[in-house]
């Protein structure tokens, strides 16, 4: 909670706490990675990904939150290893978040064709994940595939609120497609409510061309 209220401290010094009661425990060594991601000391980081991993190896989320630091870090290889891991534990009944991030983990890396894959398996495991919906929609509208970047889309609004990123795939995909409408009611709804997202500024920047 305090994580989440951005106070950074007091986060770190609860956690820390936590690993006095319980130095095994995944949870603690998972905030205070968090925690030393933000603060950019990441061989801190990965020392408490590991020291949480080596208490509890069949930890799924822990080893889906290492393998997103590991991809952050562009170590892709390694990451991909990581959500392979947590994938083969019979115990994760949230597949898609390590199907999804894995996917996004690929296109980073390069491998466009095994992002697809992975995501849309995240999507056989949940048609309604929006995080897959949305990476489905960008990579839809990167193609040029502007049809089916709109589908995408259409079905994370369903699910889930307006962020800048979907605001900013919509805007694009809708200027391809010629509905002003749209575009003008996805940018006003960027500008008031997240006027300093990088979206914000990119569309500025786009109009000013």
């Amino acid at each position: 909670a305090y994580l989440r209220n951005g106070q950074i401290a007091i986060a770190l010094q609860q956690a820390k706490k936590a690993l006095e009661v319980e130095p095994d425990n995944a949870g603690a060594h998972n905030v205070i990675a968090l925690i030393y991601t933000r603060l950019r000391e990441f061989k801190l980081a990965e020392h408490h990904y590991l020291e949480g991993l080596d208490a509890q190896p069949k930890s799924f989320y822990l080893r889906n939150a290492y393998g997103t630091f590991l991809c952050d870090r562009e170590r892709y290889r390694e990451a991909g290893e990581q959500f392979r891991m947590a994938l083969e534990n019979p115990l994760n009944q949230s597949r898609e978040v390590a199907l999804t991030n894995a996917g996004v983990c690929a296109g980073r890396g390069g491998d466009q064709a095994k992002s697809e894959e992975l995501l849309r398996s995240a999507l056989q495991a949940n048609p309604r994940f929006a995080s897959a919906l949305l990476e489905m929609a960008e990579m839809m509208l990167q193609r040029a595939e502007y049809l089916s970047a709109r589908a995408y889309l259409q079905r994370y609004q369903e699910v889930a609120r307006p962020t800048p990123a979907s605001l900013w795939v919509g805007i694009r995909t809708e200027r391809v497609l010629g509905n002003q409408d749209a575009v003008a009611s996805y940018a006003l709804n960027l500008r008031n409510n997240y006027p300093d997202s990088r979206e914000a500024a990119l569309l500025i920047e786009s109009e000013n061309r």
